[in-house]
């Protein structure tokens, strides 16, 4: 790693003692104050942690697959927070897609370093699973991989396939697995959208979960444990969660109190959350998604597109969301630098809003409306929504109806399966 890098991860690092939290480690939260902008005070699975003062981790060489959102509440780094305590004993970090310090942009890692801040190894998960990753975690001497990493609630976002694959490979080395949960952004309702079918499987997808699958990352751990693991790897593997106390099935972010850190460069504020199970299809077109803009995945276009495709997907009648015609020039990735059309997404009512039926809605119509539509050459938009049916539908002419009629039935079933690993009311 050059000097330069080394450098900037050390200024970006942050150092201070472990806060203290007001919950147990298994016992029920206390009465807490009202959170900021009037939420409840949520407490996270690190909190319940550190205010039981590690017990879980008591005797133990740990070390923690985490990104930039492994923060307090007062945005100290979990990472700098364990290693300056001496209750812990913290040896390695495992840095996922974007890096541990998050210096990395999509598709790309921070590679094998010492932290500046803390000394400590970090070691590169990012594309390495099984036998290969398990190794990994041999070699860095720990008996304990500790998981907290703020997720999005989309099948597609690469950070619960992170922790599937870390589960599989813990499984193959023997090591102990504990989960830290966070809370599901985009509230923890009913899973929506087409279930992966296990022929399009890939670090998009492991296994078969639904498109927005509405879970925590401590309950799609049990899921994978329960469902999954044992397949992969033979075995489960020995896994703890560490649950949140304050946080509700029907939460939104802001609802929590807690501070939001971008999980991902692209993925800037909560409401980039929301749509994200939907819009991200677009990653599978020509069509730019939005990258390069301030409103990723809000924005969505391409040269030639006008104001037709705002008015019909308005006309669709979709619940929940407005679009607006829009115009903006991508300063990276797609259209670089050009002046496109296309649409803005404005969510104005968060609880009817469909992500995933809205990003289909504008599928089809951009399709009708603009005659330069095309689906990435490599049907990467199968691998997003899971089989090619929605692929197909689109390109036979299907209707938004007739496509999420065609995954209900599977769907269904994963929410019958699902129900069984929830954990929050």
């Amino acid at each position: 790693m050059a000097l330069s890098r080394r450098v900037l991860l050390g200024r970006l690092a942050a150092t201070g003692a472990a806060g203290a939290a007001l919950a147990s480690g298994t016992g029920p939260a206390r009465a807490a104050g009202p959170a900021p902008g009037g939420g409840r005070r949520v407490h996270t699975g690190f909190d319940r942690l550190a205010a039981d003062g590690y017990r879980l981790l008591e005797g133990r060489t740990a070390g923690i697959v985490t990104n930039p959102t492994g923060v307090t509440r007062d945005l100290r780094h979990i990472v700098d927070v364990m290693h300056a305590d001496d209750r812990v004993r913290l040896t390695a970090v495992f840095g996922p897609e974007h890096g541990f310090r998050g210096t990395a942009q999509a598709g790309g890692s921070e590679g094998r370093y010492d932290d500046p801040a803390t000394g400590l190894p970090v070691y590169d998960t990012y594309n390495k699973s099984g036998r290969a990753l398990a190794d990994i975690f041999d070699a860095s001497g720990v008996d304990t991989v500790v998981f907290d990493i703020q997720d999005v609630g989309a099948r597609f976002y690469t950070y619960i396939w992170t922790l599937y694959d870390c589960m599989v490979a813990a499984a193959l080395a023997g090591k102990r697995f504990l989960v830290l949960d966070r809370p599901n952004p985009v509230t923890g309702r009913a899973a929506t959208g087409p279930v992966l079918d296990k022929a399009y499987a890939s670090f998009v997808g492991r296994e078969p979960i639904a498109q927005a699958h509405g879970m925590t990352v401590a309950e799609l751990a049990l899921l994978f444990n329960g469902e999954f693991v044992p397949r992969a790897a033979g075995r489960p593997v020995e896994l703890e969660t560490v649950r949140m106390t304050g946080w509700r099935r029907t939460d939104f972010f802001d609802a929590t109190g807690l501070p939001w850190v971008p999980p991902s460069p692209n993925m800037p504020t909560p409401d980039t959350a929301l749509v994200y199970s939907g819009t991200c299809l677009f990653e599978g077109t020509n069509l730019s998604e939005g990258r390069g803009t301030t409103r990723p995945f809000e924005l969505l276009g391409a040269d030639g597109v006008d104001r037709r495709w705002a008015a019909a997907a308005t006309e669709l009648g979709l619940p929940g969301v407005h679009f607006r015609e829009a115009y903006f020039a991508p300063t990276f990735s797609k259209f670089q630098g050009k002046t496109i059309g296309g649409v803005q997404l404005h969510v104005h009512d968060r609880a009817a809003f469909d992500p995933v039926r809205t990003g289909i809605g504008l599928l089809v119509t951009a399709k009708r409306v603009w005659s330069g539509f095309a689906w990435r050459p490599d049907n990467g938009i199968d691998r997003l929504t899971g089989s090619s049916t929605v692929r197909t539908m689109i390109d036979a002419g299907a209707g938004t109806d007739e496509i999420a009629a065609a995954w209900r039935e599977r769907l269904g079933r994963f929410r019958a399966l699902r129900r069984r690993y929830l954990r929050y009311p």
